[in-house]
């Protein structure tokens, strides 16, 4: 019984781990593309409209994509930070 309750106690912190890494990752690439935005690119904070962080299952830092949707703009942007370089990069526009 005891080593169930061990076993049981290290799945659920392995899975808490990914978790929080994954939450972790999505959340500083946001903050990133949103820093970026504001002061790079000089757009105001009011005017972005949706900041969504998702996993786009592509390597290395591009599979941290950031959504960024604009006021009175029709196009849908996705940036990524790249680590390496330590810059956010326009992964694409649509």
């Amino acid at each position: 019984m005891k080593k169930l309750g061990i076993f049981i106690g290290a799945v659920v912190i392995i899975g808490l781990s990914v978790w929080g890494y994954v939450e972790f990752k999505k959340y500083s690439a946001k903050n990133a593309v949103q820093t970026y935005l504001i002061e790079e690119k000089n757009i105001e904070k009011s005017n972005i409209e949706e900041l969504d962080p998702f996993i786009a299952n592509l390597a290395g830092d591009k599979n941290w994509l950031v959504y960024v949707k604009l006021k009175n703009d029709s196009k849908k942007y996705y940036y990524y930070k790249d680590s390496d370089k330590d810059q956010v990069v326009l992964e694409s526009a649509e």
